[in-house]
């Protein structure tokens, strides 16, 4: 188990740009797939990006490609999600979670351990 914290969320405006962390805890991080999700009033949770363990391989959603990049730094336990020409419609508390082993996935239930979220909030 690894617990997860996410910070770095607030308001901004469209075109803007924000850099979500999540840090974990414990020794095991470098063994877990990462993964960053997002849930908007009144939607579903949905997949935003993922990242292998060893950080070789992502994978994003089609409305964040070429808008939000996923990385991480093993040495500090730490995830990243920086986001950039961020839109309204990118309003959502952010969460970010752990996969056990394994390539990046979209699905949520693939992940057994959870942040508390951070929201963000993009005005027009």
């Amino acid at each position: 188990q690894v617990q997860l914290v996410e910070s770095g969320g607030g308001l901004v405006q469209a075109g803007g740009s924000l850099r979500l962390s999540c840090t974990a805890s414990g020794r095991t991080f470098v063994t877990y797939a990462m993964g960053w999700f997002r849930r908007a009033p009144g939607k579903e949770r949905e997949f935003v990006a993922a990242i292998r363990s060893s950080g070789a391989s992502t994978a994003y959603a089609d409305s964040v490609k070429g808008r939000f990049t996923i990385s991480r730094d093993n040495a500090k336990n730490t995830l990243y999600l920086q986001m950039n020409s961020l839109k309204p419609e990118d309003t959502a508390v952010y969460y970010c979670a752990a996969k056990q082993w394994g390539g990046p996935s979209a699905i949520a239930s693939d992940y057994v351990d959870w942040g508390q979220g951070t929201q963000v909030t993009v005005s027009s």
